[in-house]
C-alpha cells in the first residue's frame, strides 16, 4: 500500500494506525506548502487534492480520515481498533466525524489556511480568532465526552488516532487543552508506536 501524507498533519493519525497494525506500506510525502496536493500527478490519484490518501493493494485509492481509519479497522479486526458493538462503533465514528469536520475542518482550518475563508486580507486576524473560538469550544465538547483517564472508548481505537492529531496541533500552536483532552494526549504520547511515528515524521519526542 501507499500512504500519501504530510508530516504533522491529519495523515499522522493514519500513519499511526498503519504502524499499529504493523502493515507494510510506502510513505509518499506531499508538500502542501509547495502545492504538491494540486499537481496533475497527485490529482490523478486524489482529485479532491486532500491528504491523506491510501492507495490499497488493489490499486484503488481511499480518501478522508474517517473512511481510511474505518477501512483499516474492519480489514484487520484482530487488532480490535473498533469496540466491536454497534453503540461503541457509532461512538468512534461520532468522535472522528467531530474531529475531522469541526475541530479540523472549521477550527484549525481557519487558523492554518486563513485565506480560504476570506477574500479580504484585512479580515485574516478575525478569521483566525473565529477559528480559535471554534477549536476551544469543540475541545470543551470533546473533553466532556472523554473519561478522566484512559482512551476515548476504553481501549485504544481509531478514534484515539483521530483525536491525537488535533491535540498535537493544539500542543504545537499553544492552544490549551482541557483536562481530559490533555490526559488523553499525554497517554497517547506514551504509546511506542506514536513516539516512533512522530520521530519518523521529524518531531522531537520528550
Amino acid at each position: 500500500m501507499k500512504l500519501y501524507m504530510t508530516p504533522g498533519s491529519c495523515s499522522t493519525g493514519i500513519h499511526i494506525l498503519l504502524e499499529e497494525l504493523d502493515l507494510v506500506f510506502e510513505a509518499h510525502l506531499v508538500n502542501l506548502m509547495a502545492g504538491g496536493h494540486t499537481t496533475p500527478e497527485y490529482l490523478a490519484i486524489n482529485p479532491k487534492a486532500t491528504i491523506p490518501t491510501l492507495v490499497r493493494n488493489d490499486g484503488s485509492a481511499l480518501t478522508e480520515f474517517p473512511a481510511i481509519a474505518y477501512w483499516l479497522a474492519r480489514s484487520y479486526p484482530k487488532a480490535k481498533l473498533l469496540p466491536g458493538d454497534p453503540d461503541g462503533d457509532a461512538r468512534a465514528m461520532e468522535l472522528m466525524a467531530y474531529v475531522a469536520g469541526t475541530l479540523h475542518g472549521q477550527g484549525f482550518a481557519r487558523i492554518f489556511t486563513t485565506g480560504k475563508f476570506t477574500v479580504n486580507e484585512s479580515d485574516n486576524e478575525a478569521v483566525k480568532a473565529q477559528g480559535l473560538d471554534i477549536v476551544n469550544q469543540a475541545f470543551a465538547v470533546v473533553n466532556a465526552m472523554l473519561p478522566p483517564q484512559g482512551y476515548a472508548l476504553g481501549a485504544f481505537s481509531i478514534a484515539d488516532a483521530a483525536l491525537f492529531y488535533v491535540e498535537f496541533w493544539a500542543d504545537k500552536t499553544g492552544v490549551a487543552l482541557p483536562e481530559n483532552c490533555l490526559a488523553h494526549y499525554r497517554l497517547m504520547l506514551t504509546r511506542p508506536v506514536v513516539r516512533r511515528v512522530l520521530m519518523e515524521e521529524g518531531y522531537r519526542v520528550d
